[in-house]
């Protein structure tokens, strides 16, 4: 086997964007509404059919790829990838929400899997790129009720932490942690694989959070899901950090490996890979990677999918890579 190039599957969701990611990308813009792009995806969007699914250059579905010859994409001991990547292009800042765990997952939602998940910055624009994250102080449960039903977004927003970003950072943001991001961030994003999101504020929004913004499991229900404690500046400072230097560097904290991890690749002047199933998205240079049947140029905005049986791959020339794994299996 040998890399693959996956084409671009941008998915039109309720908030605005998509011009940096189609820049990023070399390809026209989706409208207004095409901020994601679902690298390599096996997931499908919550409620939307098969809506997410990724596809190869021959048009065969990933997931379907993978479920005819797990072993050869996956490796040994897998039998899912158990992992979503993602190009997310903020064009507005997104509502304040957050993602259920898998101990909530799994007693709601009939699901193995959460939604942990981590942001690698790639491009911000404007004069003070910020994202959201984690509640200031303690919120009690009756005033976060009040808050959403009320659309108190004054409240909602006034509530979480301001953190200033910058390309190179790399955020950690656990299950039912509450985030937003704001308008001018392009980002490669690790998480588990579903689409469950939980909107605390929707209004001004192209989406009916009353009736959607649940899951389908009702508001008090839902509310459980939220972590309401404080995350001061020196709790929230262990979710933050920045691009180490270095040919081939880790990119995520340790907690992180639960649920997925992550590289960032620049060869000097060449790199070998051991056999992994893993997503690599090119965000800056150009070169080539060689598999045990073939190889590809390759250059900036650029996404593959590295299966297993591709063999130990090199990466050669000016490149810049995020490779994206699943978590080590549990026997491994």
């Amino acid at each position: 086997m040998k890399p693959l190039r996956l084409p671009p599957n941008q998915l039109r969701r309720f908030y605005r964007g998509g011009d940096a990611l189609a820049r990023f990308r070399g390809m026209p813009a989706l409208a207004d509404e095409g901020p994601e792009d679902w690298v390599g995806s096996t997931t499908t969007a919550f409620g939307d059919g098969d809506a997410g699914l990724a596809r190869l250059e021959d048009g065969t579905t990933v997931r379907d790829a993978i479920q005819e010859d797990p072993e050869s994409f996956l490796g040994p001991g897998r039998g899912e990838p158990g992992l979503l990547v993602k190009l997310l292009d903020a064009g507005e800042r997104l509502p304040v929400h957050c993602h259920p765990d898998r101990s909530f997952a799994a007693q709601r939602l009939g699901s193995r899997y959460g939604k942990t998940e981590a942001w690698l910055i790639v491009e911000t624009s404007g004069e003070r790129p910020l994202v959201w994250l984690g509640f200031r102080d303690d919120v009690a449960a009756d005033d976060l009720a009040a808050w959403v039903a009320n659309q108190d977004v004054a409240a909602i927003r006034g509530a979480v932490n301001e953190v200033d970003v910058t390309p190179g950072d790399v955020l950690y943001v656990p299950a039912g942690l509450p985030h937003a991001l704001g308008q001018g961030i392009l980002m490669v994003e690790l998480q588990e694989p579903t689409d469950f999101s939980l909107l605390l504020e929707w209004r001004g929004f192209a989406v009916d959070g009353a009736a959607d913004g649940h899951l389908g499991v009702g508001w008090p229900t839902a509310l459980e899901a939220v972590d309401r404690s404080a995350w001061p500046a020196d709790r929230l400072a262990g979710l933050r950090r920045s691009t180490p230097d270095g040919e081939r560097v880790e990119l995520l904290p340790d907690e992180a490996a639960d649920f997925f991890r992550g590289e960032r690749l620049r060869p000097a002047p060449e790199l070998e890979l051991e056999p992994a199933f893993s997503i690599l998205v090119v965000v800056g240079g150009s070169g080539r990677i060689e598999g045990a049947d073939g190889g590809l140029d390759v250059s900036r905005g650029d996404t593959l999918l590295v299966p297993h049986g591709a063999g130990p791959c090199r990466l050669a020339g000016e490149l810049d890579v995020i490779r994206c794994l699943p978590a080590e299996p549990a026997d491994g």
